[in-house]
């Protein structure tokens, strides 16, 4: 539905990657669906094993994933920090499982309220950025997405203002600047995510280092995702 609908906008697919990220349950379906309508649409993971193989009741393996198309996997969101836990190293080799089946991990970063009042927002997102980048090496480090998502506006209809966006994408990408080099900081997309709706989005952006959006709520709103992807379609982006 949400691929007919931009199409009967005329929606030009070679402009702005869209990848889906449905539960586990529904990878297959999805697989058949943008395979037999050859639909160029992208599709991964919200969660990954670190584990290939072995007595692991319930995990599903980054190989597992592969095998059934899919291309991207998030990593390290808040809801997985907080009720599962994982922490920094378990992030890592999430990450390391995911680029070894040849896909690519989404990491979310960023930072709680009380960081934020603390004003240490942007030193905690580069420092969870450098905790997985820190033990990759430069072609490892160009196939990462980074996904700002500050812990406060997620599902709660606050979002962090163009500025504050930019200010965390740009703190970002020096820092993988000042680590791989000027073609690496370039090559890896940053998104933003935290209550991103139609209405925010135009002015989001138009930052210059934000890349495209990471979707929450409101992509289970068909009208709502076509027309926030509609306005993130000239960055060439995701």
């Amino acid at each position: 539905k949400f691929w007919w609908r931009l199409c009967d906008s005329h929606f030009d697919c070679k402009k702005c990657d869209i990848a889906l990220m449905p539960s586990f349950t529904s990878l297959r379906s999805v697989q058949v669906l943008v395979e037999s309508d050859n639909l160029p649409i992208l599709y991964g993971a919200q969660a990954v094993s670190v584990t290939a193989q072995g007595a692991f009741t319930g995990d599903v393996s980054a190989d597992m994933l592969a095998s059934l198309g899919c291309s991207m996997v998030i990593v390290g969101h808040s809801e997985r920090r907080k009720y599962h836990p994982e922490d920094d190293a378990n992030i890592v080799d999430q990450v390391r499982a995911v680029l070894a089946a040849g896909m690519q991990p989404i990491l979310c970063v960023g930072e709680s309220f009380e960081e934020r009042k603390q004003g240490i927002e942007l030193d905690f997102a580069v420092g969870q950025v450098h905790d997985v980048t820190r033990d990759l090496d430069s072609k490892q480090a160009e196939r990462l997405i980074i996904a700002y998502e500050p812990v406060w506006a997620i599902g709660t209809g606050m979002v962090a203002t163009a500025q504050s966006a930019q200010d965390a994408a740009k703190a970002i990408r020096d820092d993988l600047q000042e680590t791989f080099g000027d073609t690496v900081s370039q090559k890896v997309r940053i998104l933003y995510g935290g209550s991103v709706t139609s209405s925010n989005a135009a002015s989001l952006i138009c930052e210059p280092d934000v890349d495209g959006f990471l979707i929450g709520g409101a992509s289970l709103d068909v009208e709502e995702l076509a027309t926030i992807v509609q306005l993130s379609s000239y960055k060439n982006r995701i």
